[in-house]
């Protein structure tokens, strides 16, 4: 752990006024300088507050937002440490980013149509036997609960994120997640329509095909052609609503 100096010449000096958004600011910095490492201690409130020449209040507000995004952790009792910063959990906060914006079923498959092809192409190549055979399995899975909407749909998004999971990299398969969940509800909108969980079971069936040949073109285009028609089912099931006054019944 390296010894940090007991001035502010690594902090830095501020106006002790300045808002807490630019004491984190220059907290983050000292961390991607490398000048803080993961799991180092940082100086108590009030050193650190001295050293910076800031009110403790405005450190203890701009400490408090670094830690509920995982930058730092606030431990009662021993101090606080910059965080692992393993990128899973500095991505935990996005769903509720996102959700924070205008959000609309469009632009989550429109998200997914730019990134799912590559994922699946990328999947192809790097999936490791046990990767491939667990997706078998889960397409397996999917192909008996087709009459059963819920199961159907619990193994449906089991698929997409064992071929995301496929791509070993933690940063997408976190955000994946993400836009999955923030998609979930016209999944559930459209897994019930008549004919979409069987269009769907020959979508992936052609999509496994594709990674067990380990085809990344293939997967590419396969996984494209299942994306456009979740959207064609989507756009029905907007159509099939709007004309009927009681969706609800019958």
């Amino acid at each position: 752990m390296n010894e940090l100096p007991s001035d502010s010449s690594v902090f830095g000096i501020f106006n002790r006024n300045l808002l807490p958004d630019r004491i984190a600011e220059r907290l983050v910095a000292l961390i991607t300088e490398r000048k803080l490492s993961p799991g180092e201690k940082l100086p108590s409130e009030r050193d650190l507050a001295a050293m910076m020449q800031v009110s403790r209040p405005s450190l203890r507000a701009a400490l408090r937002a670094l830690d509920m995004m995982k930058v730092i952790e606030i431990r009662h009792g021993s101090g606080t440490y910059v965080a692992s910063l393993r990128p899973e959990r500095l991505v935990e906060h996005f769903d509720f980013v996102f959700s924070l914006d205008d959000f609309t079923f469009g632009q989550s498959l429109a998200a997914r149509a730019m990134l799912e092809p590559s994922l699946a192409a990328e999947a192809a190549q790097n999936a490791t036997e046990a990767e491939l055979a667990e997706i078998g399995t889960c397409w397996k899975r999917a192909v008996k609960s087709v009459h059963d909407p819920q199961l159907f749909l619990e193994a449906d998004i089991e698929l997409h994120q064992l071929i995301t999971a496929a791509v070993h990299n933690q940063i997408i398969a976190r955000f994946m997640s993400t836009l999955y969940r923030l998609g979930l509800a016209s999944r559930t909108r459209t897994v019930g329509l008549k004919g979409v969980r069987e269009q769907s079971l020959l979508d992936h069936q052609a999509i496994v095909d594709a990674l067990l040949r380990r085809d990344p073109e293939a997967a590419a285009s396969t996984m494209k052609n299942h994306i456009i028609n979740i959207s064609k089912s989507l756009n029905e099931s907007v159509v099939q609503e709007s004309s009927d006054p009681n969706p609800s019944e019958g």
